[in-house]
């Protein structure tokens, strides 16, 4: 466990992935692993405010095109919490906005924060 800076998406997803273990179980205040966490979400985190801005004035299609480019999504992938691939495509073009069940099914498959899908 070394502490250092996230120069690119590999460093990040390494990042992310060695603190995972720490969510479901987070070392005791102390201990050299919590500290190396704390300082690792913080490096993290300032990374996630360069790279990947959710602005506040950002739109549910701003939150789902974020989602899809972060986890490499299609369209063909979220159509099956929107009903079909042309239903994802006209809320991407702002031709349709998203439903209630539709809302509840992204946060639920791609844990989406609701309020951001809830936005206009």
């Amino acid at each position: 466990m070394q502490i250092r800076p996230l120069r690119n998406e590999a460093d990040y997803r390494l990042a992310l992935k060695e603190i995972e273990p720490f969510f479901d179980n987070p070392p005791p205040e102390g201990d050299p692993a919590r500290d190396f966490m704390d300082a690792m979400i913080s490096i993290i985190e300032a990374y996630e405010r360069r790279h990947f801005p959710l602005l506040d004035n950002a739109t549910a299609v701003d939150a789902l095109r974020f989602t899809m480019e972060q986890n490499d999504l299609t369209s063909k992938d979220l159509a099956p919490c929107m009903g079909s691939v042309e239903t994802v495509e006209k809320v991407l073009s702002g031709e349709r906005p998203l439903t209630l069940s539709m809302i509840r099914r992204l946060h639920k498959v791609f844990d989406i924060p609701a309020k951001y899908l809830i936005l206009a």
